[in-house]
């Protein structure tokens, strides 16, 4: 049986707060607390990036928290805080933010990268890029 907890987990159209997230999993009887901040960046594929825009399905938010179960389930002991924000993002501004706590470093750090590869792989949000050129791209559509 796990020990493990997730404290957050879901989809925001609100900021995100890396060190909110951080000081949330943060518990006495563990040694070691890891964090994942994506934050969006001025380029991409050698073009100039102005602003993202983010859609999610409305399942995203239970997909990221199956998620977060399956790795709670996975490694024992450790704490949990997932989001991804949906909306408006400017250059810099968090998109994912993934917080680990356990006792041992190696078992946070292992969590984390696999929370967080898991959430881009599965979750059903879509990422609409705007170019300086004034072209768009979108991310994780088919077709």
């Amino acid at each position: 049986m796990s020990t493990s907890t997730v404290l957050h987990s879901g989809v925001s159209e609100e900021p995100l707060d890396l060190n909110h997230a951080l000081a949330v999993v943060g518990s006495a009887d563990c040694g070691a607390v890891v964090g994942f901040g994506g934050v969006v960046r001025n380029h991409d594929g050698g073009r100039e990036v102005d602003r993202l825009g983010y859609s999610a399905h409305p399942s995203a938010g239970r997909v990221i928290s199956d998620i977060a179960g399956e790795i709670a389930q996975k490694y024992d002991g450790i704490r949990i805080w997932v989001a991804h924000r949906t909306g408006p993002l400017r250059i810099g501004d968090p998109a994912l933010i993934a917080a680990v706590a356990s006792g041992h470093r190696g078992e946070a750090f292992a969590a984390c990268t696999e929370l967080v590869d898991t959430v881009k792989a599965r979750a059903p949000i879509w990422k609409e890029q705007f170019f300086t050129d004034g072209t768009v791209e979108w991310v994780g559509v088919d077709g």
